[in-house]
């Protein structure tokens, strides 16, 4: 592939007898029974919550790399684990074994005239290729949601997070043993080289069915660009949360408040403030004061630079921007088209939220705003798998095609049909 380095013979030796591994593995997979699969997952979340030290000093390690790299501010936040995340990993791969099992389940059962009987039902992808960075946490939620999905998976970590995804793989290598399991239905691309990732995308076809990428824009180009697999993906995360003018003051505060200052580095994250021109006139000033306030810089149009003398004046590439930091871009707009415009100008089709008590006006930008996730009266933050009943998620895409929003146990799915006969053929 052009541009493309080429592997060593050792990189790539490596690299096949992951494939060839996770290849056999999700035939066996493919026919495991629920119970053996949710036996797995809480295998792996005992073994998650008692490895907690190890885990700890494992990340540890990681954020003193990623310190004297000059790493900071939200990739810091992504890569660093403490007790609660951890104890989040762990019940999420118990959520997961909670869940129905989709593999086998009947989507469609009708009979022709000729007296056929079809049937669709849920099948694996077969083996998921994930390429994430920062967050360890991935490597858990992606790992046990490819095992109840039936798939095999093979995971690639970014190096600032290698001493961390370790540890947890060896939890989830211990609840496959737990239960009968091949290990290599979890693989763990171990080496940091970065010739592996052009590898995976470029020379494994022959063992893995889709790729998802789990990071910054330049991953995501790249997964996409290199790629000879599909791939389940979304570029970037630059989410608005639109105030109209029927919304509540105190309501819209709380929404624009969390979704920008909860977790500022994760892609449900809002990235803009739209408001309405005809908002009353205390909306504006209130808002962005709540903000600045809150220690979050504005970047925002003249109308938002006038309300408060802390606004910093946007540039027009504010507004495509996905911050991933305490800053976002606020500007006035016309009603609920003004917003619906902006939004399909700047945005990256990944969630969007109107605050408004008018039911109409709410009805109106949620069949008009082409996103994957488009909420009313709550905040951007919910775009999240685990809030959706998912369990966990993989992550979210904003491709049309396959999967859309939280990529969880049924997005990682494919179908069959299923045709039973007594005798049939077609007539000439």
């Amino acid at each position: 592939m052009t541009g493309q380095r080429v592997a060593s013979a050792e990189l790539a030796a490596t690299m096949d007898a992951l494939g060839r591994g996770a290849r056999a593995a999700a035939k066996v997979l493919a026919a495991t029974p629920r119970a053996t699969k949710d036996r797995a997952l809480g295998a792996a979340a005992a073994a998650l919550r008692a490895s907690l030290d190890s885990i700890l000093a494992a990340n540890a390690a990681d954020l003193e790399a990623a310190r004297a790299k000059g790493v900071g501010g939200a990739l810091l936040d992504r890569l660093a684990l403490d007790p609660a995340r951890i104890e989040a990993m762990a019940a999420g791969l118990e959520a997961i074994a909670l869940l129905e099992d989709p593999i086998g389940a009947v989507l469609a059962d009708f009979t022709r005239p000729n007296g056929l009987r079809i049937e669709r039902v849920r099948v694996p992808l077969g083996v998921v290729g994930i390429i994430f960075e920062s967050r360890p946490n991935v490597t858990a939620d992606a790992g046990g949601l490819c095992l109840k999905s039936g798939n095999a998976v093979i995971l690639r970590g970014g190096s600032e997070a290698v001493r961390s995804n370790r540890a947890i793989h060896r939890c989830l290598e211990a609840g496959l043993a737990a239960a009968g399991l091949p290990s290599a239905a979890i693989a763990l691309v171990r080496t940091t080289d970065r010739d592996a990732v052009g590898y995976l995308l470029g020379e494994m076809t022959g063992y893995i069915d889709v790729i998802v990428p789990r990071g910054g824009r330049s991953l995501t180009e790249r997964v996409k660009r290199e790629a000879r697999v599909p791939v389940i993906g979304h570029l970037d995360g630059n989410c608005h949360v639109y105030v109209d003018r029927a919304a509540d003051l105190g309501m819209a505060r709380e929404i624009v408040l969390n979704a920008k200052l909860r977790r500022t580095g994760v892609c449900g994250a809002a990235e803009t403030l739209l408001l309405d021109r005809e908002a009353p006139a205390g909306f504006l000033p209130a808002l962005l004061g709540a903000l600045l306030d809150a220690g979050c810089e504005v970047r925002g149009d003249p109308a938002a630079c006038a309300a408060d003398p802390r606004v910093v004046p946007a540039s027009e590439a504010d507004w495509g921007t996905e911050y991933l930091d305490a800053i976002i871009a606020a500007r006035l707009v016309d009603g609920v088209d003004g917003a619906v415009e902006h939004i399909a100008r700047y945005g990256s089709a990944h969630t969007e939220a109107i605050v408004t008590g008018d039911a109409a006006r709410a009805e109106r930008f949620l069949a008009r705003v082409d996103s994957a996730i488009v909420l009313h009266n709550a905040s951007t933050q919910f775009a999240d798998g685990g809030e959706f009943g998912m369990g966990a998620e993989i992550g979210i895409s904003t491709d049309k095609f396959h999967a859309r929003g939280p990529v969880g146990l049924e997005q990682l799915t494919s179908y069959k049909y299923l045709v039973r006969g007594s005798g049939q053929v077609r007539p000439g």
